[in-house]
């Protein structure tokens, strides 16, 4: 026996590694993938694959003392020059042209910052790049209670927007933008006061607020605009616009 062991030895090659175990010794690695049954492909609940997916799931939530410390302004102060051509820009006065030329170094400022008050996630609205944004627009408003997202009416962005310069908010609290029809059964179910077929199952409305300016300003000036129907809240203290037809409503 111990003839043998030395023989297989000796015929191992000058590095010293084997291709292949030598016959008569035994190998516990193959041994044991013989009896290795293929790899199923795992089948999960419906819970299991909410929970999959959502870990998957890049992490946009910010803080609020991040989005405070993002609102504040820059070191440099603009110009008179640069605020009234800003506030123009923004009164929605100006059409809209080409994306402007950001050199190197430059610091962007956002038009505003849409906060969303479920998933703490934040978009900043930059100046000028209108087909950039309105793809995470869409992912931004979707439903938080399914997690699903559908093609948003990007007149809301216009809204959203000229509401900002208006009152020159740093930010915007988002209350809800998608809401998918599963969802908004269970709302009215348990007696809230949501339309039967509400234009935010079909993604063309968004309920929204600013700190430190009165819900009655912003409904006024959202009606001005007559982009469709504005809806008035004042105890939870929002505002909702979408883009169906014009009207105008009190809720709780």
């Amino acid at each position: 026996m111990i003839a043998a062991l030395i023989a297989s030895c000796l015929a191992l090659p000058a590095d010293g590694l084997a291709t292949e175990p030598p016959s008569g010794i035994f190998d516990p690695v193959a041994a044991r993938a013989e009896h290795l049954a293929p790899a199923e492909e795992r089948e999960y609940s419906k819970k299991g694959e909410w929970l999959r997916e959502k870990a998957l799931r890049p992490d946009f939530r910010i803080s609020e003392q991040e989005l405070a410390r993002a609102a504040k302004p820059p070191s440099k102060r603009e110009s008179k020059r640069d605020k009234a051509a800003r506030a123009k820009l923004l009164s929605g006065d100006v059409p809209a042209g080409p994306e402007p030329i950001v050199r190197p170094g430059q610091r962007t400022e956002p038009v505003t910052t849409l906060f969303n008050i479920w998933t703490h996630e934040a978009l900043p609205i930059l100046p000028g790049q209108t087909q950039t944004l309105q793809t995470r627009f869409h992912m931004f408003l979707r439903d938080h209670y399914t997690n699903q997202a559908t093609r948003m009416d990007t007149r809301l962005i216009g809204v959203l927007t000229r509401v900002a310069g208006k009152f020159q908010a740093p930010r915007i609290d988002v209350v809800s933008g998608y809401r998918s029809p599963k969802y908004n059964l269970m709302l009215r179910k348990k007696g809230r006061q949501v339309a039967r077929d509400s234009q935010h199952t079909h993604g063309n409305a968004v309920d929204f607020r600013i700190k430190g300016v009165g819900t009655r300003q912003v409904l006024h000036y959202v009606r001005s605009l007559r982009v469709g129907g504005v809806g008035f809240y004042p105890h939870s203290q929002f505002v909702h616009s979408d883009t169906g037809k014009v009207r105008y409503w009190t809720g709780s």
